[in-house]
């Protein structure tokens, strides 16, 4: 069985929302989006670099479609990011949509049955990187075998937490 690993950015009061840059995700309002950037040196880095080995990945549909708008064309900085495997987890997209069959090696799944039959089929470990509605469905399904967290040194006090109804 392969493990499912969440990889996320989160801020002291657990905000995951928008690490990237501003136009991230500014859904409810939030205006906070890129606030990993003043954090980011060299330890850092090398800790982010030694994440981007290849593997499978699970994303939602928001955190896909950025992906696939970017890292198609820029998989320099990322070696196996288009090899790997994309289960992207929509209810609105279908396996026809421009979007998925835009990258390679991308699929897209729409239950958590879905979810238990590629964690449970041979490959590699998946990786689920963003995607807070979807962390929150394996969370309430017990479908997260570890967590790796990148705690920052600050508190935004609204947008979107890893942990909603607390730790």
């Amino acid at each position: 069985m392969r493990k499912i690993i969440v990889l996320s950015m989160i801020t002291l009061d657990g905000v995951m929302q928008a690490p990237g840059g501003p136009e991230e995700d500014t859904s409810g309002g939030f205006e906070f989006g890129g606030w990993v950037a003043p954090y980011s040196d060299e330890a850092y880095n090398e800790v982010v670099r030694e994440e981007l080995k290849p593997a499978d990945y699970l994303l939602g549909r928001t955190t896909y479609t950025i992906w696939a708008n970017y890292w198609p064309d820029h998989a320099q900085f990322w070696p196996g990011i288009n090899e790997g495997m994309k289960y992207v987890f929509s209810t609105k997209l279908d396996k026809s949509d421009p979007m998925v069959t835009g990258w390679v090696n991308s699929q897209v799944i729409s239950s958590v049955e879905d979810i238990r039959k590629i964690r449970n089929a041979q490959g590699p470990d998946i990786q689920v990187w963003g995607s807070s509605e979807l962390v929150q469905l394996l969370l309430q399904n017990d479908l997260v075998d570890e967590l790796k967290l990148k705690i920052h040194p600050l508190t935004l006090g609204k947008g979107k937490q890893l942990f909603r109804n607390g730790t």
